[in-house]
């Protein structure tokens, strides 16, 4: 009985934390895809070339080393506006800057820029981050699940790996 329940207790685990975390990651996606898109091609529309693993591997490693940046950011931006709406903050855009203190844009345009930096230093272009995003988006169920796999195995300790 008790085996029987620890298998349940991982599944539901796993479960939650596939949900949780998944979710998460595709909405800080979301957002970095905003801000790295430099404009909106009709080429952006069609659907990206089959990714391969190399590239899927260097997306989620990205998305991974961004998301407590990402995390931090919004933090000292929120301590600093209070109770207030954080504007929409679009890396490409200054214009989305500009509801911002100061010191607020000051904290976006470091996040920008780590951000970027982040992307390239995992192999990927903007322009190659941004197409997985947009499939991502799009609802390409395949690339979720290699996705969302990669997210797993990299997130393991070394020693499961």
């Amino acid at each position: 009985m008790k085996k029987i329940s620890n298998l349940f207790y991982r599944s539901s685990r796993k479960r939650i934390l596939y949900q949780s975390f998944f979710f998460g990651a595709i909405a800080t996606v979301g957002v970095i895809f905003n801000a790295f898109s430099l404009t909106h091609k009709a080429d952006a529309q069609t659907p990206s070339p089959i990714v391969n693993n190399t590239e899927i591997n260097s997306y989620a490693q990205a998305v991974l080393a961004m998301e407590p940046v990402r995390q931090n950011a919004f933090g000292e931006i929120k301590k600093l506006i209070g109770n207030g709406e954080i504007p929409k903050i679009v890396c490409n855009d200054s214009n989305s800057f500009n509801g911002l203190p100061k010191k607020a844009q000051d904290i976006a345009t470091t996040y920008c820029t780590r951000a970027q930096k982040i992307v390239e230093d995992n192999g990927l272009s903007i322009d190659k981050f941004n197409k997985i995003t947009l499939e991502l988006q799009n609802n390409n169920i395949s690339l979720k699940e290699q996705v969302y796999n990669t997210f797993l195995r990299l997130q393991q300790p070394p020693e499961s790996r």
